[in-house]
């Protein structure tokens, strides 16, 4: 299975040919002390990809997300957002954490609009846009609920439109199902597909789990444990619109199968 340059079939937001790459992130480390972190990332995301990040815990997934929401300092290298550098410059991408982090004295309505509240202040078209996103995907009925009155899936699905609702056009998701049961998380997994497809935004989503990575993804970077580097990047074959029907078929085992040997090595029988 040879790793190609990934192409974007028809129902993917198409990159704009002769464009910059939306982002860039070139010859990246980072060290914390004597402990390396980072070490010379290199990687290419093109406008409307959804590129999943794949690794084991202490790889440097949640630091490189970090240093490109630009939260964290980096030991070197640079990250371009539409070819101007944005090193140590917060505020060019949305970003969500495993943690739901909702304000629990707002409502859903007042979650969803965080950011224009701590920016410049709430405005009409801004509740406005917060209640068709909430009405589009399912929130529609819980705009004037509170954080504790909801389940821990509709939590992360009014963290996702508070993500969404700032505007940004690179989105951050760093492991926001992790804490979900099974069957919650495959439902949300369709239904922020349905949101990238809508709004044709670029995506990098870390993630420890492989099934999650290969039905989300258009390309998946497979890191080294620490220090983090690329092992390599794969291109995902499957069709859109996925289903479930996608984790069973011969190039979903075979990525897992190659995937996993990176993973856990060569002779390993996991998964």
């Amino acid at each position: 299975m040879p790793v190609r340059k990934a192409t974007v079939d028809r129902s993917e937001p198409s990159p704009a040919s002769g464009q910059l790459p939306k982002l860039r992130i070139e010859n990246l480390s980072c060290r914390f002390g004597d402990i390396q972190a980072l070490h010379e990332i290199n990687l290419t995301v093109e406008a409307g990809e959804f590129v999943c990040i794949l690794g084991a815990s202490g790889c440097g997934k949640s630091t490189l997300f970090n240093i490109v929401a630009g939260l964290q300092k980096a030991t070197s290298g640079n990250i371009h957002i539409d070819g101007a550098n944005v090193n140590e410059k917060p505020g060019h991408v949305g970003y969500m954490l495993q943690k739901d982090l909702l304000l629990p004295w707002r409502t859903v309505l007042g979650n969803i609009t965080l950011a224009a509240a701590l920016t410049r202040g709430t405005r009409d078209a801004d509740k406005e846009q917060a209640r068709e996103l909430a009405r589009k995907y399912g929130l529609g009925d819980f705009l004037n609920h509170y954080p504790h009155t909801l389940s821990g899936g509709m939590r992360q699905r009014v963290a996702m439109m508070r993500t969404v609702a700032a505007g940004r056009p690179i989105m951050l998701l760093d492991e926001p199902f992790g804490a979900l049961d099974a069957q919650t998380r495959l439902g949300m997994q369709q239904w922020i597909l349905e949101i990238w497809r809508d709004l044709g935004v670029t995506v990098l989503f870390v993630t420890h789990d492989v099934d999650e990575a290969i039905f989300l993804a258009s390309r998946i970077v497979v890191m080294t444990p620490r220090p983090g580097r690329i092992a390599e990047i794969l291109e995902v074959d499957l069709p859109r619109p996925r289903d479930f029907d996608s984790l069973t078929t011969p190039t979903f085992v075979e990525l897992k199968r190659r995937i996993m040997r990176h993973l856990y090595g060569k002779d390993s029988d996991h998964g």
